[in-house]
């Protein structure tokens, strides 16, 4: 079967985020299945961009054939950024029927953040008489008025609310990565039986190819070996809500605990140096920040932690559900996990890994960590095991991929 996949964003290993569009592929070739990605020459996720000096270039990568457009580059979310898309998904429109003939796709994947792909992928597919699917990972347009503070009667707000209803209404089966936006996409033209919830995963390989941690971090946890260590690992963003943590902190300075509890943020981000100079200025001396690793390294960087610990600003987005990276590979590794969000229930509940909890509420969080820090370590390591289980049952790309391809 052919897929072509769509994705302005889409990764690989060697050039960084995002990862998705690449494991979900890589899976479908080792199937049998020919996969074409379609994806911009620029992406802010990325850490390294493909060298392209023509529209439509093809470069394979691991049995997938990628096909570049060049989409310009931009630095945050201005009018460049806009401009970026315009011309990525404009481009796709004007060559859906060469696009089409080319690759004769059987199912077309329109995959990106924002919802403006899906005319293209439905003119692609109409023409390629091929499925048609949508894939939502964030939910665009809300997240630019209920977080970005944007007016619902902004003409870019109303483009992209025009282009999401379309979507939901002409695809033949829309995967969600968020597990409680059925409703919502329902209210905006959705058929409920065309819902599926597939989430985000792990690669098993890369739990057993790692890399070995930096000196730097290797000799801080031996420094403080016998802590209990409630570990962070990702992004030093304001919508990472790292203040929590510092206020869990100082709570525990505060209460004088017996239990030798420390902080460690693992990560960078435009955040960081603000968080440490907080930390330094209210002398949170159980407060350590590092250098982050790479993507490899994790697993061996989160045998340190005690637990793991995610959290992230007030935000009425996270009604739809949490779809976390961390969490998934945090839940592989075997951790227990503090995960504070004011969310519906997350897979940590679901599976018993760990605590749930609201951020503001601060003394539940303080009692579930010393109730982890006080528990004997078997039941510990139990707590934590069920997450791996949950993830080796359900949510390793394997599995994933072929529950995706049961609706090709």
């Amino acid at each position: 079967m052919n897929i072509l996949y769509i994705n302005h964003y889409a990764g690989s290993p060697e050039m960084g985020m995002e990862f998705r569009p690449y494991y979900l592929s890589r899976e479908w070739v080792k199937m049998g299945h020919k996969v074409t990605i379609i994806a911009g020459n620029f992406s802010h996720l990325r850490q390294k961009n493909p060298a392209v000096d023509h529209d439509f270039q093809e470069e394979w990568i691991d049995g997938i054939n990628y096909v570049w457009i060049k989409s310009g580059e931009y630095e945050g979310n201005g009018v460049k950024r806009a401009f970026s898309m315009f011309r990525f998904v404009g481009k796709l429109w004007f060559h859906a029927e060469e696009i089409a003939k080319r690759y004769k796709p059987d199912v077309v994947i329109a995959s990106s953040t924002y919802p403006l792909d899906t005319y293209a992928a439905q003119k692609i597919s109409k023409l390629a008489k091929a499925k048609y699917i949508h894939e939502v990972h964030d939910m665009w347009p809300a997240t630019l008025y209920e977080v970005g503070g944007m007016s619902k009667s902004h003409p870019f707000v109303e483009l992209m609310q025009v282009a999401e209803d379309s979507a939901y209404k002409h695809c033949d089966k829309c995967v969600s990565l968020l597990p409680y936006a059925k409703g919502y996409m329902v209210q905006h033209g959705l058929n409920p039986e065309k819902f599926i919830n597939i989430q985000n995963g792990v690669v098993k390989e890369e739990w057993e190819n790692i890399e070995m941690l930096p000196v730097q971090h290797k000799c801080f946890f031996e420094e403080h070996e016998g802590s209990f260590v409630v570990g962070y690992f990702g992004g030093h963003a304001i919508s990472n809500g790292l203040d929590n943590i510092l206020d869990l902190a100082k709570c525990f300075i505060a209460d004088k605990s017996k239990e030798k509890v420390i902080f460690v943020l693992v990560g960078n981000g435009v955040e960081k140096e603000r968080l440490i100079k907080r930390a330094t200025e209210e002398n949170l001396i159980n407060v350590y920040f590092l250098p982050s690793v790479s993507k490899k390294t994790i697993p061996e960087l989160v045998k340190h932690f005690d637990c793991s610990f995610m959290t992230g600003i007030s935000s009425p987005l996270y009604r739809f559900g949490l779809c976390l990276n961390k969490m998934y590979d945090s839940m592989m590794a075997g951790l227990p996990i503090i995960c504070a969000f004011d969310a519906p229930e997350t897979l940590v509940k679901k599976y018993h890994c760990g605590y749930q909890c609201r951020p503001e509420e601060k003394n539940e969080i303080v009692s579930a960590i010393k109730e982890l820090a006080s528990m004997p370590i078997s039941k510990r390591k139990q707590m934590g095991m069920n997450g791996k289980n949950a993830i080796l049952t359900h949510f390793t790309y394997e599995k994933l991929a072929k529950q995706f391809a049961e609706l090709f």
